[in-house]
């Protein structure tokens, strides 16, 4: 690995960006995700056991004092949101000066953490080759050291099948869905995407490229070998097959959002290179990611 994925830099940044995102948030009942369901924020709906990190304004001592646990009320417009992260551990994100693996894995935790800090549910998913590897459900700031810890232990390596890999994951209630990946692959896209919608997800597509994937500044004869099937080609690269690339990019991302915004979805593209600050404040903001 060429550089430490989470480290101290990482954890401050990460602290300042919850802040901000909890600053710019609508003022409204303590936590909680809002859902649809017509009723006053006021109006008690349920209980669950409290979790470290919970709220604890929404205990329900009345609980505690009959039954020895603590339990916390939940109201009739917030709901717990469950948030499936899925992650494209294939070899090509093992590349770029500023590394598309560690920057997946980074945009992944700011997720999870953002999420647990609104008290939803998260899952992360390994997608490797047509298989899936799932984390447990995580719910709580407490958990937020075993979201690192699966992401940690993420290996790129080999080729990933999206769609496959995904319909492995039996998604079984209504959620969100992320995807995080540089979408280099020859599987249906369409097929995971048709998948999500089915099984009621809002979905997120994340594309994650390195500079030299955006722009490219190689000339003259070169060799290219792909990462994934080790096919080999020469190749002379000149002003005019860079311009086809960048139309070719430029005409897949196009595709990529047309697709997810068909089915409700988003689709933004994010530079390795870029400051996590500005992915979140700028592109996850503008998209209404948060």
């Amino acid at each position: 690995m060429k550089e430490k994925v989470f480290d101290g830099n990482f954890y401050r940044k990460l602290e300042s960006i919850s802040l901000k995102a909890r600053m710019s948030m609508t003022e409204g009942a303590a936590g909680g995700r809002k859902s649809k369901v017509k009723g006053s924020s006021v109006e008690l709906s349920d209980f669950r056991e409290y979790v470290p990190g919970d709220d604890y304004r929404r205990i329900d001592w009345n609980a505690y004092g009959r039954f020895e646990k603590l339990f916390l009320k939940l109201f009739m417009e917030e709901r717990e949101a469950l948030i499936n992260i899925f992650v494209d551990s294939s070899k090509s994100m093992d590349f770029g000066d500023k590394h598309k693996g560690h920057m997946a894995l980074r945009v992944s935790a700011i997720l999870a953490y953002l999420a647990l800090n609104n008290l939803d549910r998260v899952v992360l998913n390994r997608l490797q080759g047509e298989n899936l590897v799932h984390s447990s459900s995580y719910l709580g700031k407490s958990s937020f050291q075993k979201v690192i810890q699966f992401l940690e232990a993420t290996e790129f390596n080999g080729n990933t099948n999206i769609a496959k890999a995904i319909k492995r994951r039996d998604l079984k209630i209504r959620g969100i869905s992320v995807v995080i990946s540089d979408f280099f692959t020859l599987s249906s896209i369409e097929e995971a995407v048709k998948y999500l919608a089915y099984k009621k997800q809002q979905i997120v597509f994340i594309q994650v490229l390195s500079e030299e994937e955006v722009n490219p500044t190689f000339r003259g004869q070169v060799r290219l070998i792909d990462s994934e099937t080790k096919e080999e080609v020469n190749i002379t690269i000149t002003p005019k097959l860079l311009k086809t690339y960048r139309a070719k990019l430029k005409a897949q991302q196009a595709n990529l959002k047309e697709l997810t915004q068909k089915y409700g979805g988003v689709f933004l593209q994010i530079s390795s290179a870029d400051s996590i600050e500005k992915i979140v404040f700028d592109s996850f903001a503008k998209e209404g990611i948060i």
